[in-house]
């Protein structure tokens, strides 16, 4: 079988997949960061066509809504079958939930388990941290 190293985003992309995600309105005084974490995020190598599996922390500020986690739920299992590496897989997540729920900050880090004694992991983020009270900077995770 021959390898196949591509950037499989646009196949993988989807509005389908982007409708799985549902919020709820959230309006409070005091930013809250929520911190969302798997262990169980799995999606196919299209370069092994093997599975790979890794663990999944989301932090946000919310502007004006939240993530209802079934659907959260329901959207990662999407991607278990997907050909996609981890890199784009990271983007597309991020992308998808930084449209839907549009908030004041985000950060993502997606860590696959090591394969062939390599560690990765992908770390993206957006927003304006300098609008947020130094308090609430406290609690996110420092950058690496």
């Amino acid at each position: 079988m021959p390898i196949r190293i591509a950037d499989t985003r646009a196949e993988v992309r989807s509005s389908e997949r982007r409708a799985l995600l549902e919020t709820f309105a959230f309006l409070t005084q005091t930013p809250q960061v929520i911190h969302l974490h798997t262990e169980e995020f799995s999606a196919v190598c299209p370069g092994t066509g093997l599975p790979d599996i890794g663990t999944l922390d989301i932090w946000y500020i919310p502007s004006d809504r939240c993530l209802e986690l079934k659907s959260l739920k329901m959207y990662l299992f999407s991607y278990r079958n997907a050909e996609i590496f981890q890199e784009p897989a990271a983007d597309l997540i991020f992308e998808d939930l930084w449209e839907t729920l549009q908030p004041r900050y985000m950060r993502l880090s997606l860590r696959y388990n090591i394969r062939g004694g390599i560690l990765t992991t992908v770390h993206i983020a957006k927003g304006d941290l300098g609008q947020l009270p130094p308090e609430t900077q406290l609690i996110l995770p420092k950058s690496s």
